[in-house]
């Protein structure tokens, strides 16, 4: 489904206009070549949207479940990414132009490159096992990696983000039960003895933090609170987007509310201003290192 490459390409001239992050080698998913540019028109349901190519309408299918409204907006560029072989529709719709700036709205995408990433040892929390598999049943849940070595297991599940306001990326965009459900099995994994840790992979780079997103899904907010509190740890990850593949760019932090029912306030961590997506340690190899628990309150 997607192709790995270590090396860097340039920006296509056509290209969205992007910020000025820091060009570094890392970990990336190369996607599908060519893309076809589109002009989105509306959504049919929940994994089918109507675009129009070359003044014709074609029926595209979108790999993501949540609402998207900041992004499936009428009249917004997108990509497709051409398919063949026994299938309902023609193209998967992989990239949205959002404000200047792409957007990944491809939710299968963020275990793949994560993955990736720990295979490369390129991910300094999770460095040190010998084993990554994807795919793993544990408890009510099916996680996406299961890592394993002398120090023991780890199980990560992986969330797909997409929508950020003044600088903070927020997930869900809608109530997700499944979710909760994630949360809870990696907190029976800590509790059995092994390390667990939820990974919120943000599909931009305009994201300096990350922050469970309460008005949508306050009982999501309460369980990754709970399960930060059971021993899961939470990491976030902002990403470079262009028209030939998604890369890992930076650790961010990761905002955890005082109180389940506290009103969350929103900002730029530490000085940086939205847009401003971290560079990544030239030191090891690896993203810049952080402590285990990424986590920060939130400002009162």
């Amino acid at each position: 489904m997607f192709a790995m490459s270590e090396a860097s390409s340039d920006l296509s001239k056509d290209e969205p206009t992007s910020i000025a992050c820091p060009e570094v080698p890392w970990t990336m998913v190369l996607l599908p070549s060519p893309l076809q540019e589109a002009v989105f028109s509306h959504r049919l349901n929940r994994f089918a949207v109507l675009a129009e190519v070359d003044g014709q309408s074609v029926v595209a299918h979108l790999p993501n479940s949540g609402r998207l409204r900041e992004l499936l907006q009428p009249g917004a560029r997108v990509f497709l990414a051409p398919k063949t072989g026994p299938r309902k529709t023609a193209f998967d719709m992989v990239l949205v132009e959002a404000e200047g700036r792409l957007v990944s709205c491809d939710a299968r995408l963020p275990p793949a490159v994560l993955a990736e990433a720990i295979r490369q040892d390129q991910a300094p929390p999770f460095a040190g096992y010998e084993t990554v598999r994807r795919e793993v049943t544990f408890g009510e849940s099916r996680l996406d990696i299961l890592l394993a070595g002398p120090q023991g297991r780890c199980f990560i599940e992986t969330k797909s983000v997409t929508l950020v306001e003044h600088g903070v990326a927020l997930f869900p965009d809608a109530p997700t039960e499944r979710g909760r459900r994630h949360l809870g099995s990696l907190a029976q994994a800590v509790r059995g003895g092994d390390r667990a840790a939820v990974v919120f992979v943000v599909q931009r780079e305009d994201a300096t933090a990350f922050a469970p997103h309460r008005r949508a899904d306050p009982l999501f907010a309460d369980a990754l609170e709970q399960a930060v509190a059971d021993g899961v740890e939470a990491y976030a990850y902002c990403c470079r987007v262009d028209l030939q593949n998604v890369r890992l760019a930076g650790e961010i932090p990761v905002l955890v509310p005082q109180g389940p029912s506290r009103v969350m306030k929103t900002g730029s961590p530490e000085g940086r201003s939205p847009g401003a997506c971290p560079e990544r340690s030239r030191r090891g190899g690896g993203l810049g290192v952080s402590p285990r628990h990424n986590f920060h309150p939130l400002p009162g």
